[in-house]
């Protein structure tokens, strides 16, 4: 097992994963956030590989991976600082991208350098479940990364069932049909959804993502769900100047 599934191994609830963009706000500010998170006790430490295209990401995620391009921050460059942080840090480390991003790097040099560096999983939301199934999946696996795909409140059961076959560590369950940071409160509607999916008893652990932004809502997730994901509220936590590795501990602090 990987540091992912050990993780759901020993600790089956509250799970807290964070993601915040690589490069941002500063370019070598990457591996202080990653001790930050680590040391603040953060179970799952999420890094956004910035993308200029990005699908599911709301404005203060694009606006990170803007301003972290714009910093110099390459693929190269977050492999190394990963690997340069990693003896430090026993937190499992996900990279979240794109898999236009994957292709472009090259499929066996970024896996390769995956393992390299350390990293523990991968979330590629725009990767179809047929081209992982058919050409990826034994090489990703083999290298002993998990991967996890995403659903929705739209996702037919017979796909929730797929991306539970599929998913190897857990089960993204995106919480609405918007974008990342697009809502505070958990609606009625969501809980019905989270409840739906809790009903299924998939084998695979889940998180939710997209709109957690505070206590209440990570509490609330965490009654449906192993866990939850928050990003654009960090996000905007790191924007607010200052020392990085302080406002970390205070954004961690403010949710558990």
């Amino acid at each position: 097992m990987n540091r992912i599934e050990q993780l759901f191994a020993r600790k089956g609830a509250g799970i807290l994963n964070v993601y915040f963009t690589a490069g941002y706000p500063g370019v070598e500010d990457t591996g202080r956030i990653i001790r930050a998170l680590a040391g603040a006790g953060v179970d799952l430490i999420e890094v956004g590989i910035p993308y200029s295209d990005p699908l599911a990401d709301g404005p203060t995620i694009q606006e990170s991976s803007m301003q972290a391009l714009k910093n110099g921050m390459s693929l190269p460059l977050l492999f190394r600082q990963i690997q340069e942080v990693r003896p430090q840090v026993d937190t499992p480390l996900i990279l979240m991208g794109y898999f236009n991003q994957m292709m472009q790097y090259g499929i066996e040099r970024f896996i390769s350098d995956c393992v390299a560096a350390g990293v523990d999983g991968l979330i590629l939301p725009d990767l179809p479940l047929y081209e992982y199934e058919t050409h990826y999946r034994t090489r990703i696996e083999e290298a002993g990364l998990s991967i996890s795909f995403l659903i929705s409140p739209q996702t037919s059961e017979e796909r929730v069932r797929q991306v539970d076959d599929l998913s190897r560590g857990f089960v993204y369950m995106v919480s609405s049909s918007a974008i990342t940071g697009a809502s505070s409160a958990i609606d009625a509607a969501q809980l019905g959804y989270f409840q739906r999916i809790a009903d299924m008893k998939l084998h695979k652990p889940r998180l939710i993502g997209f709109g957690i932004s505070n206590r209440e809502a990570f509490e609330t997730a965490c009654v449906y769900a192993h866990g939850a994901i928050i990003g654009s509220a960090f996000i905007k936590a790191l924007s607010t100047g200052g020392d990085v590795e302080e406002n970390t501990r205070r954004f961690v602090g403010s949710i558990r």
